[in-house]
């Protein structure tokens, strides 16, 4: 009988953790972003809330909860539950920037949020105005030398990577512009396209439109390798700024404590949503390329850039955000 009892004690042991991923979720799942609708991150956290749907049969809520450089959205995430059904979709802005950026944020990304899964990544591009006289990096730094702070660059925020592509230029090619940040991307590109600033370190989702329609020249690519959806545009690396690398990532996060079960079920279904061949062409269709990285390959990502971004914005000088 006492080996009879074991056997059992046992057996239920190793079918505790299969009830307990069978029991996930329970409640409806939110996916929360500090980005707009329509925006590449919005894009990627619809294509997992539709093959979580799929996969568990539970609704899956995305909310857009936009300010303060995302900080918002990942506090609010931070702060919830640890049971895997409210979750981030986190720009690297939040995650690696800010923390150097602002005085005081109120969550620490290394220590209330988990990594889940990182999946895009997306260069930012060098973009002018069509009627600036430079067709190429090297011709814009030698009028940039001429003129200093004549030439401006606009910026989505103080802090984005958009803003800090510009200063890591400005610092690498030994050049001054003006800095002009924008609240709102549709007015930036206006006046981009209108002329009343002279370029963008843009998103490739949001210019690669404007450049195939020939409103804006595009120079070069901020990432280390050149992008599939502008394989003929040079990276600023190849043309001599050595190690440029300012582009942007987007990776679902849990707040800490999340189960493991969970982060590994949650990551199982990430991957399986964005290698898809249908999320595949969505994100391509937007410049974007699925990374589809572990929670620890993530984690080492985070690792990695955090202290780099703090020695740029150190290097500049931006005063920390109150």
């Amino acid at each position: 009988m006492a080996r009879l009892a074991l056997t059992l004690v046992t057996l239920l042991s190793l079918a505790y953790p299969l009830r307990a991923e069978s029991a996930y979720p329970q409640a409806t799942i939110r996916i929360v972003l500090g980005f707009s609708p329509g925006s590449a991150p919005d894009v990627a956290a619809r294509i997992l809330a539709e093959r979580f749907t799929a996969a568990w049969g539970k609704p899956v809520v995305v909310e857009n909860m936009l300010g303060a450089g995302g900080n918002i959205a990942a506090d609010y995430v931070a702060k919830a539950a640890p049971d895997g059904t409210t979750l981030l979709m986190a720009g690297n802005a939040a995650i690696v920037i800010n923390p150097s950026l602002y005085a005081k944020l109120p969550y620490d990304p290394a220590r209330d949020l988990v990594p889940v899964a990182q999946v895009t990544i997306a260069p930012n591009v060098l973009v002018l105005n069509k009627d600036v006289p430079a067709g190429s990096v090297q011709e814009l730094v030698e009028l940039a030398r001429r003129s200093p702070g004549a030439l401006t660059f606009a910026s989505a925020g103080i802090g984005t990577s958009t803003h800090l592509a510009g200063e890591l230029f400005q610092t690498v090619a030994g050049v001054k512009m003006q800095h002009v940040p924008y609240r709102d991307s549709a007015a930036l590109l206006n006046d981009l396209v209108a002329g009343r600033v002279t370029m963008f370190f843009g998103s490739i989702a949001s210019v690669l439109p404007l450049v195939r329609d020939g409103q804006l020249r595009a120079l070069a690519v901020t990432s280390l390798r050149r992008s599939p959806a502008m394989p003929n545009l040079p990276t600023l690396d190849e043309l001599g700024f050595s190690g440029f690398d300012a582009g942007a990532w987007f990776g679902l996060m849990a707040p800490s404590g999340t189960p493991g079960q969970i982060i590994a079920m949650l990551h199982d279904e990430a991957l399986k949503a964005v290698t898809a061949s249908a999320a595949r062409e969505k994100f391509a269709a937007l410049g974007m390329e699925t990374v589809a990285r572990t929670p620890d390959e993530f984690a080492a990502v985070i690792r990695a850039e955090t202290p780099v971004w703090a020695k740029l914005i150190k290097q500049i000088g931006i005063a920390p955000i109150q």
